[in-house]
């Protein structure tokens, strides 16, 4: 983690609340600035005040990712405030129902899961890389999900599949270019998707979250776990 990043602009999506809000402040207090996404941008006011008063900028914009109309406008939005991302943080996602009968699972579970999860993170990518690849630098971090074995949750298992599958067949095309995309699995967390029976706290995901936006070299399609650089609780 030696890259230094103050005075970039990074785009966190679902930056309002959990793990998004995690990583915003993370970034903040690296001397990054943030565009904070949410569904509405009342959502991230107070945050984006708090982040303003570590000395950085913050822009608050929204969009609902199940809308490719309003994913744009939020694109919009986010360059103009930045003048151009050089970090971002596919972190929004849904989880859809937990479907005991998963063999009666209905389609519109995997149109939704995959419309929010795999195709605005893709179209988000597709819209800032060719800046990125301009400037010859640029980090993308796509959070996906250790879910496995779980097929009463399969349309959101399935969606974070195909991101992995994404950033995987991306890679080989950026080597060389100054713009790294990896993948972050930040763990079993207690936050509003993870439900308040998973084992850790939502605080655990920093410092891990980090790494794959503060390499420096060529690393490409690697899959890094926050968990693995948790600090050990306090006794």
């Amino acid at each position: 983690m030696t890259l230094n990043i103050r005075g970039k602009w990074a785009l966190v999506t679902g930056a309002s609340r959990g793990i998004g809000k995690r990583i915003a402040r993370g970034l903040a207090d690296l001397g990054c600035n943030v565009v904070l996404h949410s569904r509405d941008a009342a959502h991230t006011r107070e945050l984006e005040g708090e982040l303003a008063g570590k000395g950085i900028r913050a822009s608050a914009v929204s969009g609902e990712l199940s809308d490719q109309a309003a994913v744009d406008r939020m694109l919009d939005d986010a360059i103009a405030a930045s003048g151009g991302i050089d970090l971002l943080f596919n972190n929004a996602a849904i989880m859809t129902p937990f479907r005991a009968s998963y063999l009666q699972t209905p389609a519109d579970d995997y149109r939704l899961s995959f419309e929010v999860n795999v195709i605005s993170p893709i179209r988000i990518t597709y819209r800032l890389l060719p800046t990125m690849l301009e400037r010859r630098f640029g980090r993308i971090v796509q959070v996906t999900s250790g879910i496995q074995d779980q097929p009463e949750l399969m349309a959101y298992a399935a969606s974070k599949a195909a991101l992995d599958k994404f950033v995987r067949d991306m890679a080989p095309s950026l080597r060389g270019t100054g713009v790294l995309m990896n993948l972050l699995d930040p763990g079993w967390l207690r936050t509003d998707l993870g439900g308040p029976k998973a084992p850790n706290d939502v605080e655990s995901v920093l410092p891990g979250a980090l790494v794959p936006a503060l390499l420096d070299g060529e690393v490409h399609g690697v899959l890094f776990r926050a968990q693995d650089y948790a600090r050990p609780a306090a006794s």
